[in-house]
């Protein structure tokens, strides 16, 4: 009788291990892998924005109202605590984003006054601050990539069978996760380039 009651355990531990009752916790660890692997690529960028201000300000010191928006901007990325709470949170993770997005748009200002100094762009402190922050920007774009397909595996397992009943009898605690958003208002539509 024991015998049979410890195969049948086995059998059963077995069973329910293929089954996918493991997959909501894992993938719950590969997002908030994924949006950490996001934070840190923020913070590399983060980093990056004092070399790139104090290289430029020896060049165009009377860009100050750029460089200021610059570093209040990176400042203001850095008040918001980005925490892994931050993800179960759809309101901190839009100011989240938006903060990121207009330290963006400081840098892409900052780029504009860049290209007014012929002897910034050739410098090479500048030139190599400046192919960082694109690689920055590069695996920013992956990261989030990264993110967005952790969460969609995340969100599909919980709401479609056989996770969703794992999820009714053994998860119920974890959410729905929320989605990457772009915040900036016309992202959806394609830049449009002049030469003129």
């Amino acid at each position: 009788m024991k015998l049979l009651r410890a195969f049948v355990l086995i059998w059963l531990a077995g069973t329910l291990a293929g089954c996918g009752i493991n997959n909501i916790p894992t993938y719950d660890e590969q997002v908030k892998s994924a949006w950490a692997q996001v934070e840190n690529q923020y913070q590399r960028r983060a980093d990056l924005v004092p070399n790139l201000v104090n290289t430029v300000k020896g060049f165009a010191s009377q860009e100050r109202e750029v460089l200021v928006a610059v570093t209040e901007a990176r400042a203001k990325v850095g008040s918001i605590q980005a925490n892994g709470d931050l993800i179960n949170d759809p309101q901190k993770l839009k100011q989240f984003e938006q903060a990121q997005q207009q330290l963006g748009s400081a840098l892409q200002r900052l780029m504009v006054v860049v290209e007014r100094y012929p002897d910034l762009k050739s410098n090479q402190n500048f030139l190599t601050l400046q192919s960082q922050l694109e690689g920055t920007e590069n695996r920013i774009a992956v990261a989030r990539r990264d993110y967005i397909a952790a969460v969609q595996q995340y969100n599909t397992e919980i709401r479609t069978f056989p996770g969703r009943l794992w999820h009714s009898v053994l998860y119920g605690e974890m959410e729905v996760r929320p989605n990457f958003e772009a915040t900036t208002e016309g992202a959806d539509q394609a830049p449009k380039v002049n030469f003129n």
